[in-house]
């Protein structure tokens, strides 16, 4: 555990924004992560990452995670762009993103200490390389880091909005509008620290989606993010009563397959951290997803 006090150079600013100009170390998305987790305490109590910091206030942060021995698996990743600052790869169905919570084999992390040659350290141990994530059980292209200065490029372009992520996914009942913008903060649910929820307080949440086709009882769609929150589509879905067909957590009581929530990160878009230039990407729906809908005909 790391404690850190705050000085009069950082009164009265956001919890999140006070950490990271002490941690310089940290990227933003990393301390996003352990506030997210409870693993950030204020004068020993959980506060928002909005909270403002006051002179002297204690705040201790749990790293516990980074005692995790990650080692190299070759785990068949299918790597859909290399060069020597940036990876694209496309993650499958019911593998982690990272170690964690009693997991340290079979992640993404795994994968990628074998098949790269390099990953930036910045996010510590257990995150390397890694920028952003994606759920276990959705699927899709995830952008890698392998130094830390695409790491920091990667960082701002997602923090600033600059990317273009773009997802696949089939819902409950038949949605009427062509498409719609979903403008609702989330945080961790105040009734189940292992959800996220819409919450008048949280964090600024915006979901734009648009009606690919209609059936009977379902509805594909495709969704773009503005703001990249965690479970974000999930819980935005779920909130304007249309959930993911498959997910068990947020989804209709009784879940349709053994497959996880039916969602693919299809396309991801950047610039390049070194040359600027704007690389693009898409994935095809895996196979179980062509399957289901096929069926819907």
């Amino acid at each position: 555990m790391a404690r850190i006090r705050i000085d009069e150079n950082n009164v009265n600013i956001r919890l999140d924004k006070a950490i990271s100009n002490i941690l310089t170390d940290k990227s933003r998305n990393y301390i996003e992560a352990l506030l997210d987790d409870g693993l950030i305490t204020v004068n020993g109590k959980i506060e928002k990452p909005s909270y403002k910091v006051k002179l002297n206030d204690e705040i201790d942060i749990t790293e516990k995670e980074e005692n995790i021995d990650v080692l190299p698996e070759n785990l068949g990743l299918d790597i859909v762009y290399e060069d020597d600052y940036v990876a694209v790869v496309n993650k499958p169905k019911g593998m982690s993103v990272h170690p964690g919570a009693g997991i340290n084999e079979g992640t993404l992390v795994n994968g990628l200490l074998y098949e790269l040659d390099s990953l930036s350290t910045i996010n510590g141990v257990i995150r390397p390389g890694i920028v952003h994530r994606i759920d276990k059980d959705t699927t899709g292209l995830l952008m890698i880091a392998k130094n830390d200065e695409a790491s920091k490029s990667l960082t701002e372009q997602l923090s600033k909005h600059e990317c273009n992520r773009v997802y696949h996914a089939l819902v409950y009942g038949v949605i009427a509008e062509n498409k719609g913008r979903i403008n609702a903060p989330i945080a961790r649910s105040e009734i189940d620290r292992k959800k996220m929820a819409v919450v008048k307080n949280g964090k600024e949440a915006i979901t734009n989606f648009r009606v690919l086709k209609r059936f009977k009882d379902f509805t594909y769609i495709e969704c773009k993010l503005e703001t990249g929150r965690t479970h974000q589509i999930r819980v935005h879905l779920e909130y304007i009563g249309h959930p993911l067909v498959g997910d068990k957590t947020y989804g209709r009581r009784k879940v349709i397959g053994d497959q996880g929530q039916f969602l693919h990160a299809k396309t991801i878009g950047f610039y390049h951290p070194k040359t600027h230039e704007w690389m693009e990407f898409d994935s095809e729906l895996p196979d179980y997803f062509k399957e289901f809908m096929n069926n819907l005909e």
